[in-house]
């Protein structure tokens, strides 16, 4: 009698505190999602990975219990990978090969992976940085997320951004509306991310928590900086790892999250980063050396060095390199209902462009037949068959040019080979720092990878010549606010940051526009957003949009200048000019466009 007591006890307590969120949860519920990526964070800059110096504890033990991908890739730089990882398909098919010069923008033909979560009934919520455009059609709300916080451009600090965003107590976007915040970046991003999992427990979730850090400029608490600073470290590296360190500090918070209140078990839950290391790797500068040692080395003598240098984990190449250190970087995949746990490697090789079609499996998402991905389901391997993907071919590059070039920073890629930029090939199971290349010995690789990439090429080439453009007097967005981070023009000439526009350079270019509506305009100029109140100079402002041209002065001291044009409906070309005299003459770094009717 007693035993049974104690049993029908231990019932009652195990129902009353069981969290409530899991025990409403039905057994045949679709999992929860929660996608975190990091932006610049290299495969090197976690401890699980061998770095002896950085801290990451709650990574290491997501490390632990997690499926592995190691030879996981995505883009050499950030705004391809964002594309290709909500599309399933590759970036530069979706009109992403760049993070400025308007080929950032995704084209909003594709489908993404917020679409298909929300016309399967989740939640769906973007946390940080989107960096696929900042104007309707191209934002995230406009893409399938329902609930978004962000930051403009690719970064806070970039030239969408607010103007006064450092990091610490920004002005965010929520929705498209500016609200002021309080806090770090990176705690915000996830603090609202919580928000939104805690908001509604009667339907499954997708959170895309997309942080800017450790991405540049290197800010941070000086107390995730400091223990850095104070072991003889590099350049930006102090700052750098202490990014990293207050990242993994949230995704302690968010595991214990998970934990206590039961979502742990159905959620699926994926960490990974958007590109190889900024700042986790670097040379020593002429200030880190003796001048004995200075001296070394100009004869090309080693020299022991007493800093840290960085850790790679043995990869060549770093962020923006068609090299594995370029785009070779962390994915862990963790969801216990669904058994996959427990710390196992997969070594077959992925990608960015797999995760689409994998989730869409594992949610049992209903997906067009339509739909034409170049990704795979990576189901089967991470259900432990060792044999599949073995024979597949993956292709990476890093163009950052207007107009893509055939081969530029290239590199085809299979289980064992690498053909980097045409002419090097690598066999990556012997030689995976890709010292030794080995083109002249295996030319029938070399032909066999040409060929996979002529074929990749040529599916590409009819997307080179489209624009991707910004919407104008759209109801969704009136007025439009555009900046020069989306000309399209010559790289030097693209102040994508806050800094280079305090410099106040000679540059210009043009945007492609979507007239959404026809009707009265009123297209306002400015050298600074509005807030910075900062005078344009005496001269004559222009702009040509289509084929109309206007011209009008610009008085000694006028903080903008507005023209009245009426427009009719399709895609055009805008671009302005800021004209001082004596020869000078800029773009307006900031377009404002309002239809009036």
């Amino acid at each position: 009698m007693r035993s049974i007591l104690h049993l029908m006890t231990f019932i009652l307590i195990f129902l009353v505190t069981w969290p409530e969120s899991y025990a409403d949860t039905p057994t045949d519920a679709k999992p929860n999602i929660i996608l975190v990526i990091t932006d610049d964070q290299g495969y090197g800059d976690i401890a699980a990975h061998g770095n002896r110096l950085i801290k990451t504890p709650n990574l290491d033990q997501l490390y632990q219990k997690s499926l592995r991908l190691t030879n996981f890739h995505v883009d050499p730089t950030c705004a391809p990978t964002r594309s290709a990882l909500m599309t399933g398909r590759y970036s530069t098919r979706t009109g992403v090969w760049h993070t400025i010069m308007g080929r950032s923008l995704m084209d909003t033909n594709e489908v993404t992976l917020a679409e298909i979560f929300k016309s399967n009934g989740y939640r769906t919520g973007l946390f940080g940085k989107w960096h696929l455009g900042d104007n309707y059609p191209l934002r995230p709300q406009d893409q399938g997320f329902e609930t978004v916080v962000q930051h403009g451009g690719g970064g806070v600090g970039q030239t969408p951004d607010d103007w006064k965003n450092d990091y610490f107590d920004d002005t965010y976007l929520r929705l498209g509306k500016p609200e002021k915040f309080t806090g770090y970046c990176t705690d915000i991003w996830f603090d609202e991310a919580w928000k939104f999992i805690e908001e509604d427990k009667s339907k499954p979730f997708f959170a895309y928590i997309s942080t800017n850090a450790p991405h540049g400029p290197y800010l941070v608490d000086k107390k995730y900086s400091d223990p850095y600073a104070a072991q003889n470290v590099t350049g930006n590296m102090a700052p750098f790892y202490g990014m990293i360190t207050n990242i993994d500090e949230n995704m302690g918070r968010l595991l214990q999250h998970l934990k206590e209140t039961g979502l742990e078990e159905n959620t699926i839950l994926i960490f990974m980063t958007d590109n190889g290391t900024a700042a986790g790797v670097q040379r020593p500068k002429k200030k880190d050396l003796s001048k004995k040692q200075q001296r070394r080395l100009a004869k090309g003598k080693p020299v022991i060095l007493d800093i840290w240098p960085g850790y790679n984990a043995g990869m060549r190449g770093t962020k923006g390199s068609e090299y594995d250190g370029g785009h070779r970087v962390p994915c862990y995949i963790h969801w216990p209902a669904g058994k996959l746990t427990g710390g196992r490697d997969i070594n077959q090789l992925t990608a960015h462009i797999d995760l689409l079609p994998t989730l869409a499996e594992l949610c049992d998402l209903t997906v067009s037949s339509e739909l034409k991905l170049d990704g795979t389901s990576l189901v089967p391997i991470l259900n432990g068959k060792k044999e599949e993907l073995r024979k597949r071919t993956l292709i990476v590059h890093s163009q950052r040019i207007e107009t893509p070039e055939k081969w530029r920073k290239s590199a085809v890629m299979t289980d064992r080979w690498r053909l980097v930029n045409e002419k090097e090939l690598y066999d990556i199971q012997a030689d995976p720092g890709q010292i030794k290349n080995v083109a002249a010995e295996y030319p029938g690789v070399v032909k066999y990878l040409t060929a996979e990439y002529e074929k990749w090429w040529d599916s590409l080439t009819p997307k080179f010549s489209r624009y991707v453009a910004i919407g104008l007097g759209a109801q969704a967005e009136n007025p439009s606010h555009l900046t020069c981070h989306d000309w399209h023009a010559p790289i030097e000439q693209v102040p994508w940051n806050h800094k280079l526009i305090a410099k106040n350079p000679i540059a210009n270019g043009f945007w492609i526009v979507d007239v959404t509506q026809p009707g009265t305009y009123e297209v306002t100029l400015r050298s600074r957003p509005e807030s910075a109140h900062h005078s344009l100079k005496k001269g004559i402002a222009r702009i040509q949009i289509g084929d109309q041209k206007l011209e009008q002065k610009v008085a000694e001291g006028d903080l903008s200048t507005t023209f009245t044009v009426e427009l009719t409906k399709g895609q055009k070309k805008l671009q302005t000019w800021l004209d001082e005299g004596n020869g000078v003459s800029r773009g307006a770094f900031f377009v404002e466009i309002f239809r009036t009717e």
